[in-house]
């Protein structure tokens, strides 16, 4: 059984400090979510600091979310010096399978970095498992198959806890398994929700070196704020600014009585 709170005090209480290599769309709101959790958020995407910052943060999330050529160099110096330190690199595969430049600097990336976790919703994760699927823009519109065997199979062969991200989360590691059904439909109407959710998983694998369980708690506890915050909101303008708030209230009692996770 995960216990959130307890990786979120070690959060609140060592202030770890968080590099993104981020969405231009929702950096905002990644620093904002990163912050609101306890950590401290940086955001150094040129390829002139990136590797410098990486060594002294405690873990690095990069997004491919407005992904460009010289952007994905600037991830691979990042995750390079990353893998030195030990410090856990966390891939959201935005958009992955929808265009031949995500999708192929996605493998580029999980092929020359030790990749902690990989984050992606059905459609991402299945396409670059090689399964069939759709993805229209960045949302996921279909897969073919049992996408919690496609995880299960994509994180036994790459080494890498696999995050999907969905009405019901998924988190593996190849052996062990979490389904997550925190979350309010709400989410899914406000654009960045996923990307805040890769940050929060940085920001708890920064603390807590059994990845799949930092990924699973992350989860719990950003769709825990998100039905704290869908209870008072009036639309997803209000919801947005409300997430943020619920995030930094979150406390023992509230993911304790919360959390819905199942693990096998």
């Amino acid at each position: 059984m995960i216990r959130p709170h307890e990786i979120l005090k070690r959060i609140r209480e060592e202030k770890p400090l968080i590099h993104h290599i981020t969405n231009n769309v929702t950096i905002y709101d990644c620093a904002g979510i990163t912050r609101a959790f306890g950590a401290l958020p940086v955001m150094a995407p040129a390829i002139e600091e990136s590797g410098e910052m990486a060594s002294v943060s405690s873990a690095l999330v990069l997004n491919i979310g407005t992904l460009t050529p010289r952007l994905v160099e600037s991830m691979l110096a990042a995750g390079r010096n990353a893998n030195k330190k030990g410090i856990p690199v966390i891939l959201d595969a935005v958009g992955a399978g929808a265009t031949k430049l995500r999708t192929e600097s996605t493998l580029e990336l999980m092929k020359k970095l030790r990749i902690a976790v990989l984050k992606g919703n059905a459609g991402e994760i299945a396409a670059i498992a090689g399964a069939k699927s759709e993805v229209r823009g960045v949302e996921s519109m279909g897969v073919a198959g049992d996408i919690r065997n496609i995880a299960k199979n994509l994180a036994l062969k790459t080494g890498s806890v696999v995050a999907v991200t969905g009405r019901e989360d998924i988190v593996t590691d190849g052996r062990k398994t979490y389904l997550v059904d925190n979350g309010h439909s709400l989410m899914g109407e406000v654009v960045g929700t996923g990307c805040m959710a890769g940050s929060a998983i940085g920001a708890f694998c920064s603390v807590e070196k059994k990845y799949a369980k930092a990924a699973a708690s992350a989860l719990a506890c950003f769709g825990i704020a998100g039905e704290l915050a869908a209870a008072k909101a009036r639309g997803p303008g209000s919801f947005r600014s409300l997430l943020h708030d619920e995030v930094y209230r979150l406390n023992e009692k509230k993911t304790s009585s919360k959390m819905r996770v199942r693990e096998f």
